[in-house]
């Protein structure tokens, strides 16, 4: 054989060879979540070194009632990812296409524990547990993984302005009729009770970045 056939036949079988280093060393894509809502920064000294680390909002406590009537706190989502809503049973349109949109997350991560839905009642005085427990039966509920919640009416709308800060941020706006602060957003929250993201749940294209998202945090879970 020709030394210049020798040649093209040895760059033939190489070429495969260094495109696989190549897409190993620089091919790898890492995703990383905005987290939302920076408080301010602070510096630490690790190792005889400062660094400046910045400090974020964090959910705080609750103490609601679930669709079975047992108590429900920031305990029972601890170590999940969890989506938040505000609706109310009586909504007559918005509500019903949102939760339906919710049913699509809970059926995708209906074998994965860690992800959880959490969803408030934002009018306490007609929801009551045994309302819930029908309207969490209507959309499949699975207990323990998609919590319907009620309690004192100040309290939720402080869990929706302030704590999951439904009126800030994001690409839907909030409601307040009838004189019922809720909202199409739902909100993404990182088990170290971050919010990690704010979607439109009346679009279904953003309820897929939602859950594609989710499965993005739970990698960076798996493969810290």
């Amino acid at each position: 054989m020709r030394p210049q056939k020798i040649l093209v036949l040895g760059l033939l079988l190489l070429l495969p060879v260094l495109a696989f280093l190549f897409l190993y060393s620089f091919g790898t894509n890492h995703f990383a979540l905005r987290t939302f809502y920076p408080l301010r920064v602070d510096s630490t000294q690790v190792e005889g070194k400062w660094q400046r680390d910045t400090v974020f909002h964090r959910i705080g406590n609750f103490r609601l009632v679930n669709q079975s009537g047992q108590p429900t706190t920031q305990r029972n989502l601890e170590g999940s990812v969890y989506v938040a809503s505000f609706f109310f049973t009586t909504c007559p349109q918005v509500c019903p296409r949102l939760n339906s949109q919710l049913q699509r997350v809970q059926e995708k991560f209906r074998k994965e524990p860690r992800v959880k839905l959490a969803s408030f009642s934002v009018d306490p005085q007609h929801d009551s547990v045994a309302v819930l427990a029908n309207y969490a039966e209507q959309y499949g509920a699975i207990a323990g993984k998609w919590y319907f919640l009620t309690g004192a009416k100040d309290n939720i709308n402080r869990l929706a302005l302030q704590d999951y800060k439904i009126a800030e941020a994001g690409p839907a706006p909030i409601s307040s009729s009838p004189g019922l602060v809720h909202s199409q957003r739902l909100v993404l929250v990182d088990r170290d009770k971050h919010i990690r993201g704010v979607y439109d749940g009346l679009d279904p294209k953003d309820v897929d970045r939602l859950m594609t998202e989710i499965r993005i945090l739970l990698y960076t879970y798996d493969h810290d």
